[in-house]
């Protein structure tokens, strides 16, 4: 395939997300790095290459298999990268999803506005070691 190919490229490519613009903003937003630097979404990125990929409170690790230059189906996406997230952070991911089911039951709709705060509150309270504690701070700020 290809020697080199952009990151935005390669994050739509593999799936990562769902369009190439959404990748361009999450790269200009700061939330894709390589080699725990923020990248720009022209960076070119090659075979063996690591980077991080920040969705919500948890931090993905990808190692990048090999390149590729068009979209691949969802099933080949394993011959392309590999994930490295560590435990501690999927785990995160499992604590949101039990504090959905258990703060509202199955059938009740969506939640209100109010029960959205409540939640996201809960979120914040329980990860430790996350940047969330700076973003609380900046909020108090304003």
């Amino acid at each position: 395939m290809a020697s080199s190919v952009r990151i935005d490229k390669f994050l739509w490519s593999v799936r990562l997300y769902k369009t190439r613009s959404k990748a361009t903003e999450a790269c200009r937003a700061g939330k894709v790095k390589v080699g725990d630097k923020s990248v720009r979404p022209a960076k070119t990125v090659s075979e063996g290459d690591l980077f991080q990929l920040r969705k919500g409170p948890i931090t993905y690790s990808f190692k990048i298999k090999e390149l590729l230059s068009s979209r691949v189906g969802a099933k080949l996406v394993a011959d392309y990268i590999e994930n490295l997230t560590t435990k501690e952070e999927l785990e995160k991911l499992e604590v949101i999803k039990l504090s959905y089911s258990q703060f509202r039951s199955k059938g009740q709709g969506r939640p209100t506005k109010k029960d959205r705060r409540t939640i996201d509150s809960l979120e914040f309270d329980e990860m430790e070691d996350s940047n969330w504690d700076n973003w609380k701070e900046w909020e108090e700020e304003k």
